[in-house]
């Protein structure tokens, strides 16, 4: 059988989807986890079941919202499981009364049994399997209770019966309507109400005869049906709450104690602050740069162990070379890093397990508003914080097309864990003790242009931006090791595949044009290679961030669009060849052509790579989310500017600082030349609100 997954925003289908078919797809606690349709088998059966994005009703608003309902009714399943929040159940009941108006088998899969217990409330399973007229299992998806009842229930022949939720007239009207569609249409009650509604999506359908029935129909009431029609729902499913739920002595949760020191009016962005900087500061800081160092020295002495080898079996000169410089230097740069990436994706794992990530976007979206987003661009950024590539994707819950195109361009501003390895190094290298502190500032910063961006984007570009957002906080949630074990195992498994296929290409690349010469002579020096030649041509637009003309960081920051950890790869490539340097911080030692950076020209270079465009992964899902390559274009132009605007100005403020040529008062005149320019590109002109005029529907302000 076909079998579908719905149910409303994180109510646990993909964690029931995991369950059922032994995959692993992505979860969190948090609304748009799910935003493409996943399917697999379901163990033990040849049942095809399809988890789908989260929806709260059959009339879509947002892109995701609409795979789901194309699904339902292009792909015509032989079950719908509907997974209802047992503890929404009120919120959870609309899309229900939709579903079962299809001609087709609903399961009621009641959630999160567990939670509710603990809160004191109960659910008579049986009253509600009666008066909604189908069979409900009692589940928690992520305690794998009642799976076995649901498996036996897909396999039962019980069959759903009809019920009536509206009152007599409207239900006349519904019944004339069907018996006016063709008898080939499936879902005829479903369309009937649709109709009634006046849905555009079957406007098609709507004959003169069933106008005359909707016209007739209308003027018995004051307000439009689509009106009346949800508030009939709306008072059957309060009928339904008070009939069915159960409510003993109900205790303060644990979610509203932690919600008033999470979302205190004066603690709340103070904490968010602290979290986000031990998040960095574990990961980059001191607890990460333990490993560094003890995998530096390992890849140094497999590379020697190598070249031994090599050297002792007779292999060629330039074989050696390719294994050991190009190979070996290049990846083991990049794995080096590996455990300070375990280290960040537990954390941001953890914390949206836990529903944290849900209260952030809450704290944000005021913020967001007032610069053309909402608390929904939020999620693309929080999962940008591990690969730009699903956030992009992620994009496709906002409803709003310009704010979902402006979120689309600043979510690889996010650092994702392939910028982590340039961070780590530079940090690790130049600020010692402070990396942390470093790499912290890094993600605010990145908040900060976020911000200053949106509000340029908003005033010149993106004029059309909505600023809606309602999410439902879900209940704190204390993280599952079984889940946060498996996603960071994914991350990272991803993260070691791409060093061992993009990376490991790329570092033959790179060795091979430090080799050769435009000739293809083997063994010329680096400085007359074709990788030499290349650099010296563009090294100049890095001059003003950097303070050198140097092709080798010229290369590697371009190698930075296949893939950004290749950066760190590039230059650990490209300094093995100036001297016998093989990974880590020695880069920046000795005769290494990146001796001469600074602490000021090593933060530029850090800014530089983590506002440019991003790798060609994410420049393709951007392409997918803006649907125009000339869109991409000027978009990845705009990051590059962006970038080296941001680069050259940090470079040249802190290399005069270094050399004690500007003082308090020098950086307290420009931030006030700063913020008044801020100022003057966000000062809304005559018009832009509301003055109270009776023309609102006219001139649309």
């Amino acid at each position: 059988m076909k079998i579908a997954l719905v149910g409303n925003q994180n109510s646990g289908k993909t964690t029931l989807f995991n369950v059922l078919t032994g995959m692993n797809a992505k979860i969190g606690n948090w609304p748009g986890v799910t935003i493409e349709k996943k399917t697999g088998i379901i163990k033990g059966t040849s049942h095809e079941i399809t988890d789908l994005p989260g929806i709260y009703s059959l009339s879509p608003y947002s892109v995701e919202e609409d795979v789901s309902r194309k699904f339902i009714f292009e792909e015509k399943p032989d079950i719908i499981i509907n997974i209802v929040d047992s503890t929404s159940l009120e919120r959870s009941l609309y899309l229900t009364t939709q579903l079962l108006e299809l001609d087709c088998k609903i399961i009621i899969a009641l959630n999160m049994t567990d939670i509710l217990a603990k809160k004191g409330i109960e659910i008579d399973i049986e009253k509600l399997e009666q008066i909604l007229g189908t069979s409900v299992i009692k589940i928690s998806a992520l305690k794998e209770i009642g799976i076995k009842e649901l498996i036996q229930e897909i396999e039962s022949k019980r069959a759903k019966t009809k019920q009536y939720i509206y009152d007599a007239k409207l239900e006349n009207a519904i019944k004339q309507v069907q018996n006016q569609l063709p008898k080939e249409e499936p879902h005829k009650r479903f369309i009937a109400v649709k109709l009634l509604e006046e849905d555009e999506r079957f406007t098609s359908l709507n004959t003169y005869s069933i106008k005359k029935i909707i016209t007739e129909l209308s003027q018995n009431h004051d307000t439009d049906l689509e009106e009346i029609i949800a508030t009939q729902r709306y008072e059957f499913i309060e009928q339904v709450k008070k009939q069915t739920v159960i409510k003993h002595h109900i205790k303060e949760n644990i979610s509203d104690k932690l919600d008033k020191v999470f979302l205190n009016k004066w603690l709340a962005f103070p904490i968010f602050i602290l979290i986000m900087f031990l998040v960095y500061y574990l990961s980059v800081g001191v607890v990460g740069s333990f490993t560094v160092d003890f995998i530096a020295e390992l890849v140094e002495n497999f590379g020697k162990g190598v070249s031994e080898l090599f050297i002792n079996i007779g292999a060629s000169d330039w074989v050696r070379s390719l294994v050991v410089d190009g190979i070996i230097a290049g990846v083991g740069a990049v794995l080096g890093f590996v455990p300070q990436l375990i280290i960040l994706f537990i954390c941001i794992s953890v914390l949206e397990t836990t529903g944290y990530m849900s209260r952030i976007a809450l704290l944000l979206d005021k913020l967001f508003r007032k610069i053309g987003l909402s608390g929904k661009s939020l999620i693309p950024f929080i999962v940008g914080s591990g690969c730009s590539v699903p956030g992009i994707m992620g994009t496709r819950i906002i409803e709003n097309q310009d704010e979902r195109e402006m979120t689309a361009i600043l979510t690889p501003f996010i650092p994702c864990s392939a910028k982590l390895p340039i961070i780590a190094l530079f940090s690790g290298y130049f600020f010692g003790e402070k990396s942390g502190l470093v790499s912290a500032s890094l993600y605010f910063f990145a908040i900060a242009i976020i911000i200053f961006s949106a509000i340029l984007m908003k005033k010149f570009i993106f004029k059309n931006t909505s600023n809606t957002y309602i999410s439902e906080l879900p209940e704190y949630k204390l993280p599952s090791i079984k889940y946060v074990a498996k996603d960071v195992w994914d991350k990272v498994l991803a993260f070691i595949k791409r060093a061992g296929s993009v990376i490991l290409i790329c570092s033959i690349v790179i060795w091979f044009l430090l080799s050769f010469s435009f000739k293809l002579e083997y063994g010329v020096d680096v400085e007359n290679s074709i990788l030499a030649s290349i650099g010296k041509t563009i090294s100049w637009a890095f001059y003003p961030m950097l303070g050198e003309n140097n092709w080798g960081v010229a290369v590697s920051a371009i190698q930075g669009l296949v893939a950004k950890e290749q950066v760190i790869s590039s230059m650990s490539v490209i300094a093995g060849f100036t001297e016998e340097v093989e990974q880590g911080s020695q880069i920046f030692e000795g005769a290494s052509m990146f001796s001469f950076f600074t602490a000021a020209s090593a933060y530029a270079f850090m800014v530089f790579n983590l506002f440019s465009a991003p790798c060609f992964g994410a420049i393709g899902a951007m392409k997918r989310e803006l649907g125009s390559t000339k869109k991409v274009l000027k978009a990845v132009a705009f990051q590059i500017i962006f970038a080296w605007i941001l680069a050259t100005s940090v470079y040249q403020i802190g290399s005069r600082l270094e050399k004690g040529r500007f003082n308090l008062v020098d950086i307290l005149i420009i931030g006030i030349i700063i913020v008044s320019v801020i100022k003057i590109i966000t000062k809304k002109q005559k018009g832009d609100e509301c003055r109270g005029c009776p023309y609102c529907s006219s001139c649309k302000k």
